[in-house]
């Protein structure tokens, strides 16, 4: 089996708590390009020991930023990590271990394990998730979303070991991450004309507890559970609010 070089891209801004770990976890690939949003903290200062691939570009959005990032890469092959993820000894031996030259698949499914406040989470819609990370540079590039897009390739496979996600350091910075996805959400959804505001807000909020607190067993998470469920609540109340008051903004503005 011939042996497959393999870039890392990774997008950041402020990760001064995060990128050391991230790094670390990702330094035996062949490349790691970073793409910071020109960070104000200690991250460029941690990350130039890592790789000398380091650029500064305007953060428009999640997409925006990934898929001018990808396109630099060296290597065919390239590994998207978030700042808040781990890529571990198990799953590195996995990816090494694919022969990306024969292979007719463009990209590859990677569960991921989520953890909030030092404990793994089962459930509550955090224990069914995963992601295509690792695929054909030329190929694979992230939907049009400013908020939650996945990397889209024709043909998919999927990887056994899990990426370990830390995706909440902090309530303020869970509250942040809320109003930041949120807002953005909100536009997604105002610019394709999606009319159900006013009911998502009435009936979002209580159905989305139900089913992470119920259905997606988030009550056996104990009280993490019952703090996802009541966070993934108030987000859909706040993202309805936002679309309403995007659509009434609109609204005068054809009037004027």
């Amino acid at each position: 089996m011939d042996y497959t070089p393999i870039s890392v891209v990774i997008a950041c801004f402020n990760e001064e708590d995060n990128i050391e770990a991230c790094l670390e976890s990702v330094k035996w690939a062949d490349e790691i390009l970073l793409v910071d949003s020109f960070s104000t903290d200690r991250t460029l200062e941690i990350a130039s020991r890592y790789t000398d691939r380091i650029f500064q570009r305007e953060y428009k959005s999640d997409t925006d930023q990934l898929n001018w990032a990808i396109p630099q890469a060296r290597y065919e092959w390239v590994l998207v990590v978030d700042s808040d993820e781990r890529i571990t000894t198990a799953l590195r031996d996995e990816i090494l271990s694919l022969d990306l030259v024969q292979t007719q698949v463009d990209g590859y499914w990677i569960k991921r394990t989520n953890y909030l406040f030092g404990k793994r989470v089962y459930f509550s819609g955090w224990g069914r998730d995963r992601v295509i990370r690792l695929f054909r540079r030329d190929i694979g590039r992230k939907e049009n979303k400013r908020v939650h897009g996945q990397i889209r390739v024709p043909n998919t496979g999927c990887l056994v070991q899990p990426l370990k996600h830390y995706p909440v350091r902090s309530m303020k910075v869970w509250v942040e991450k809320i109003n930041r996805y949120t807002t953005w959400k909100a536009m997604d959804k105002v610019e394709k004309n999606n009319p159900q505001a006013l009911l998502n807000l009435f009936f979002r909020p209580p159905l989305s507890f139900f089913r992470d607190m119920v259905l997606r067993l988030g009550f056996l998470d104990g009280w993490r559970g019952l703090l996802i469920s009541g966070m993934s609540a108030f987000a859909g109340m706040v993202m309805s609010a936002k679309m309403i008051q995007l659509q009434m903004y609109n609204s005068l503005k054809k009037k004027e």
